[in-house]
């Protein structure tokens, strides 16, 4: 006999097996618009156009980038599915976009019908947060491609926005106030610093200030900020928002800022939570480089007029969503720290 498929590496038995595991995954973040089911060679969803009456789709696509080698080292792969989701919706997000779905692209070396089931409820949990559907996706096992245990996982998502509720920054004037909304840590960036400040066999050391070990420390997901913003945009005017992914607050900022305008932040008005001082002391990483590469703690911004700002904090409170007061919008460019 000749040689078959299994024996290249790629067991289609195992794959049939992991779609049926993630079928209830799947079916959990099923919401309006979602047409079909699991198993088509495409994904439908309608669009409600009483809601959309003036629709425009926004999208967004993204990975994990080198947090994966952290899951790996750790063997822990439940939450990072949440954290490519999360990198997709909130910059959606930042133009207005309720998120309608997503679908995720996972690459393995090997697959194991466990450990596949494991990354794809991450990805419905972070969806079912989202309030998006998880519309479809691929699974592919690329062996030689791969080492048996690694895997790379990205996707995309779609959301809609009708056209007179584009948040695009335009509105943004000397004066304007920035809200910082906390984030759970680093999220998905910076992970490459990371791992030259660290060694891997620190990860399962107990650190006390942390309350818990580096490594699960650092795999803490990313927060997903879609209900509480969608609900805080139907109810007060915003003027742009920014979420803080790779450049830090440095890079992101300026992103949303209409030309001749810059920002003034205050990086005293909020306590920088202990992992990002435990990365700037072990890598002697100077201040400024810290804030060009991670959150430090400010994951999702909001930009408001002085007028708007009491409301927007009276239903940021209402929601329990922790914010600070981090800065203002000044004539210039650019960030700077004071």
């Amino acid at each position: 006999m000749g040689y078959t498929y299994k024996d290249a590496g790629v067991d289609i038995q195992a794959g049939n097996e992991a779609v049926e595991r993630i079928k209830p995954a799947v079916a959990s973040t099923r919401r309006s618009g979602v047409m079909g089911g699991l198993g088509g060679f495409g994904g439908l969803f309608s669009l409600d156009l009483k809601k959309y009456p003036d629709p425009v789709l926004v999208s967004g696509t993204d990975g994990v980038g080198t947090k994966l080698r952290l899951a790996f080292d750790l063997d822990k792969h439940d939450t990072i599915g949440q954290d490519a989701v999360a990198m997709c919706v909130n910059d959606i997000l930042v133009q207005g976009a309720e998120p309608l779905f997503f679908l995720d692209y996972l690459a393995v070396g090997k697959l194991t019908p466990s450990k596949v089931a494991s990354i794809v409820e991450g990805v419905a949990e972070g969806c079912r947060q989202a309030g998006c559907a998880l519309l479809g996706g691929e699974t592919a096992e690329m062996p030689g491609f791969y080492d048996e245990e690694e895997y790379d996982i990205a996707g995309f998502a779609v959301g809609a926005v009708n056209r007179d509720k584009i948040i695009d920054g335009s509105g943004i004037r000397e004066g304007d106030i920035l809200l910082g909304l906390e984030s759970s840590g680093l999220h998905s960036n910076g992970f490459s610093l990371v791992r030259k400040v660290f060694e891997a066999n620190s990860l399962n050391k107990e650190v006390p200030e942390l309350g818990k070990s580096l490594g699960e420390a650092l795999l803490i997901p990313t927060r997903i900020y879609v209900k509480s913003i969608l609900d805080l945009l139907a109810k007060v005017p915003i003027q742009g928002m920014v979420h803080v992914t790779g450049g830090g607050l440095t890079e992101n900022i300026p992103r949303v800022l209409p030309q001749g305008l810059g920002v003034e932040i205050d990086s005293t008005s909020w306590k920088i939570p202990e992992i990002f001082k435990l990365i700037q002391q072990n890598g002697q990483v100077e201040e400024a480089e810290m804030f060009k590469t991670f959150n430090m703690g400010i994951g999702f911004i909001l930009i408001v007029h002085p007028g708007d700002e009491e409301r927007t904090r009276e239903i940021l409170l209402s929601q329990q969503e922790n914010h600070i007061r981090i800065g203002r919008v000044i004539g210039g460019q650019g960030v700077k720290y004071i």
